[in-house]
């Protein structure tokens, strides 16, 4: 990668950095350009020049929250072999890192009507049930990718509450790893 390349890159890190930190402070409303410029340093021209307009911005921003959480999870779940553990400690990793960044996590939801905020939820909860589908291979389970459908979908239903309790909720991750830990 070359100097511009590189400077262009940390830029545009710099733009989105700014939207995670102030998602803590701000609601969607509240995130606007001018907001984000501000915090990042840079000139508005900047950042058309990197996203365009603030719908590709906020799917910059959803992508790079959950790349950001997909490390986490690999991290945690390494050398762990699929099955319940694995789903249990995935789980965890995503919850967890949805109630330490409650406000990134909020402002993403808010988001989720534009349709190119949908379109990557889809793609992300399709990527996230391929992965885990191996899981539900390992434990035997009659239907494996319906099932890690439903686990993907349960989970982010478990992260809802979390947020809306401000806290972890010991009996919903129960119940999360209930699912899984049930004999099909």
């Amino acid at each position: 990668m070359g100097t511009r390349q590189a400077a262009a890159a940390r830029t545009r890190m710099s733009l989105i950095d700014a939207g995670l930190r102030l998602a803590e402070r701000t609601g969607l409303t509240g995130l606007s350009i001018n907001l984000l410029v501000e915090e990042a340093g840079v000139s508005k021209g900047t950042f058309f020049h990197h996203f365009g307009d603030r719908a590709t911005y906020l799917l910059a921003l959803h992508r790079e929250f959950h790349d950001r959480l997909l490390t986490e999870i690999e991290d945690a779940t390494d050398g762990i072999q699929p099955g319940p553990e694995r789903l249990a400690v995935a789980a965890n990793t995503y919850l967890d890192g949805c109630l330490r960044n409650r406000g990134v996590r909020a402002l993403l939801l808010e988001a989720r009507a534009d349709p190119l905020i949908a379109e990557e939820i889809g793609s992300r909860n399709a990527a996230t049930a391929t992965r885990v589908h191996a899981d539900f291979t390992a434990m035997k389970w009659p239907h494996p990718l319906e099932s890690a459908q439903l686990w993907v979908g349960m989970t982010a239903e478990a992260a809802l509450l979390e947020l809306k309790a401000g806290r972890r909720t010991p009996a919903v991750r129960a119940a999360l790893n209930h699912f899984t830990n049930s004999t099909r």
